[in-house]
């Protein structure tokens, strides 16, 4: 148990450990020119944990590890739940079916393609697979810390899929406006807004892409972008389903495979109910808000430091095709499919 007697000042001294690192990934996280590149703190947390792992790592006691740990799975589970407060039932409701339902199309297609592609046509293990391809159709790192204590995987699986939404997130920060700018996307503002909302990985790299088109641009990215968001819960639940499916029929009924349930992604959705009563005043949210994406650094952090670059060997370009051809399919297939929904709905 971490927080046992002969076990508590270590874990104390690891959580305050991931803190310090954390701290120093959100002060560079909001340099000027990284952040208007979208790079979030959980990017550059994750960046340094990994740097830290592969040279400092046998410089601190052994008792610290705890901490650590404590850090990447608890505080994680707490930050995924307060990720509630950033979205409102009100905000979704305005953005109207066709929002909504480029949301549920693309977040559906992208995780079974990435799914199949990383598992059957590029013959990566389950887990990476499914945690890039949560990445690419939630909300990018985030989605992948959500999704990795479903699957309960390991570390530099999660790292694998972080850095294929770093990669792909911040080539559409460029791509998108360069293809709307040129003419080449027969969009108005509206539009485009839904399509980046629909398609690009990180809350971050929308706003930035859907603010530099006008206001009307802006709100129906960051709307739907939140439509996409808290359907994380509702695919974690019919993840753990199918996980507990999927282990009874190898291992038969006496497998006593228990049901995957991500009560934290049930949470999640009820912080979010709570917070669309707007009974906590704005400025508390934005506070809480604050916390919590430090609380997430620290998650991701926790992850780098469990990251070794010797656990990445046999893995090849494999996350690279698997990523890749997902970006393919929601830049050229979420314009499209964008296109046909709003013209039906």
């Amino acid at each position: 148990m971490p927080f046992s007697v002969s076990n508590r000042q270590g874990t104390i001294n690891g959580v305050i450990f991931v803190a310090i690192f954390a701290a120093a990934a959100t002060m560079i996280a909001n340099i000027e020119v990284v952040h208007s590149l979208g790079i979030s703190p959980l990017v550059v947390g994750i960046v340094i944990g990994i740097f830290y792992a592969n040279t400092l790592h046998d410089k601190i006691p052994s008792a610290w590890e705890n901490g650590i740990t404590f850090s990447g799975k608890k505080i994680l589970r707490f930050a995924i739940v307060f990720y509630g407060f950033r979205i409102t039932f009100q905000q979704i409701a305005e953005v109207g079916i066709d929002g909504f339902m480029v949301s549920i199309i693309m977040l559906s297609t992208t995780f079974i393609l990435g799914t199949y592609l990383g598992t059957k046509v590029f013959k990566m293990d389950r887990d990476t697979s499914m945690l890039t391809a949560s990445g690419a159709s939630v909300c990018g790192a985030a989605a992948v810390l959500a999704t990795e204590p479903v699957l309960k995987a390991q570390e530099h699986k999660t790292a694998v899929a972080v850095s294929m939404v770093v990669l792909f997130g911040t080539i559409a920060m460029f791509l998108y406006p360069a293809l709307y700018s040129s003419g080449m996307l027969d969009m108005n503002g509206r539009e485009f807004g839904i399509y980046v909302g629909g398609t690009i990985h990180e809350v971050a790299q929308v706003v930035a892409v859907g603010g530099a088109f006008g206001q009307e641009s802006s709100d129906a990215a960051v709307i739907v972008k939140m439509t996409r968001v808290i359907m994380i819960a509702p695919m974690l639940i019919l993840l753990g389903l199918y996980l507990s499916y999927t282990a009874k029929k190898s291992g038969g009924e006496s497998a006593g495979m228990s049901l995957v349930v991500p009560w934290f992604a049930v949470y999640f959705v009820a912080m979010a109910g709570f917070n669309s009563l707007q009974i906590v005043p704005q400025d508390a949210v934005d506070i809480i808000n604050e916390i919590d994406t430090f609380l997430l650094t620290m998650a991701m952090t926790a992850l780098g430091m469990g990251t070794r670059f010797a656990k990445f060997k046999g893995l090849g370009l494999a996350p690279l095709y698997t990523a890749g051809s997902m970006f393919l399919w929601l830049v050229v297939g979420g314009y499209f499919i964008t296109k046909w929904v709003v013209a039906t709905f």
